[in-house]
Order: C-alpha cells, then sequence, then structure tokens
C-alpha cells in the first residue's frame, strides 16, 4: 500500500532515496515526497513479465531498450519513479546510463495494485505527462483493460483509449508493437460462487 508522507519524508532528493536499505519496498519520489510501496502481487508480476518480454522482442527487432522495475528513472532531483515497465526507443538509448534512465522514456507501463490506483491514475500520470512520456499505459487488473494515453502537440494527455480484453493495443511510438491484452491480463478472475 502506499504510505502517506511522515514527518522527514518530504523536500527529499535522489541522494535521499540511495540512502535508504534494499529491502524489497520500492521508494520513489514525487515532488520531494517519499512513496513507499510494498511487493506487488504474482498477477501483477505476471503482467510486467509479459510486457517485458513483448517489448524485449520488439527492441530485438526494431532497436530500443526495455526495463522491469526496479529501475530508476531520474526525472529530476527530486522527482525519481520506478515505472513497472519502460521503454526507451532507438534514438533516445543514450538516457540510459549506469545508475538509471535520465528523463522520460518513451513509453512508460503501470500496472494496477489496489493500494496505488490513486498514485498511478493521478499523481504518477500528470508526472509522466509534464516531463513528456510520450505514451503512458495503466493495466487495470481490476477493469480487465489497458488505459492508454498519448502526448498530445499540446504536451497535454488526451482522453484515455481504453482497450478491452479481446483487443489489441498498439502504440503510435512504437509503430509494429501490438500485443494480445488477454495474454497481459492473464485468466479473467471469478468471483467465488456463494453457497
Amino acid at each position: 500500500m502506499a504510505t502517506a508522507p511522515a514527518a522527514g519524508t518530504t523536500g527529499l532528493t535522489y541522494e535521499d532515496l540511495r540512502a535508504f536499505p534494499d529491502d524489497r519496498l520500492r521508494r520513489e519520489l514525487i515532488g520531494g515526497e517519499l512513496i513507499v510501496t510494498p511487493a506487488p502481487s504474482t498477477r501483477h508480476q505476471d503482467a510486467v513479465t509479459c510486457l517485458t518480454i513483448e517489448l524485449g522482442l520488439y527492441a530485438r527487432a526494431h532497436g530500443g531498450k526495455v526495463f522491469p522495475a526496479p529501475t530508476d528513472v531520474f526525472l529530476s532531483e527530486r522527482d525519481v519513479v520506478e515505472p513497472d515497465v519502460l521503454f526507451v526507443t532507438k534514438p533516445h538509448v543514450a538516457r540510459v546510463e549506469l545508475p538509471f534512465v535520465r528523463g522520460a522514456p518513451d513509453v512508460v507501463v503501470e500496472v494496477s495494485s489496489p493500494s496505488t490506483r490513486r498514485l498511478e491514475l493521478v499523481r504518477k500520470r500528470e508526472l509522466y505527462e509534464r516531463f513528456g512520456v510520450l505514451e503512458y499505459w495503466y493495466v487495470d487488473l481490476d477493469a480487465d483493460r489497458i488505459e492508454l494515453y498519448r502526448l498530445s502537440d499540446t504536451g497535454r494527455y488526451g482522453a484515455p483509449t481504453f482497450v478491452m480484453r479481446g483487443e489489441r493495443p498498439t502504440s503510435s511510438v512504437l509503430g509494429e508493437f501490438e500485443v494480445d491484452i488477454d495474454q497481459i491480463l492473464g485468466p479473467a478472475e471469478v468471483a467465488p460462487v456463494e453457497e
């Protein structure tokens, strides 16, 4: 679950972030505020693995780099996040440095977790928009869909495109990239039958 800011967890920088122990918690900074989330569910990780493999195959054929979390994206000293999956296109691979990706990846994917929904759909989406991430994919496991946000010429995300089961989301950034949404979402969850 995402935590509320505690005393001493605002006004932080990347150097402060690096000083925390490696304890399997995801720590990110948005506007200098520390955001901490626990390890995700296996369904979440299945979606991340599927997208990482598919984007990896695309990168092998077309160039570019794909990274799953935990990979830091250094947007500014006070804005450092770990998207679930990120893609940097071939023309921008110089953004990939040894400790992190410096600047906006071309495509960012966040996979929903119940405790991080508001963080991903509001705060992170606004952050990605502000720093010029061309495409933001929000994989909503609860709604069984993907919301695709594309950066317009005005530097803003337009209304999302909803991609439902049985459809194949396409990327305006990655040209020929297509993936089966049912693979990403996994089997539909069925509510238990009450007796």
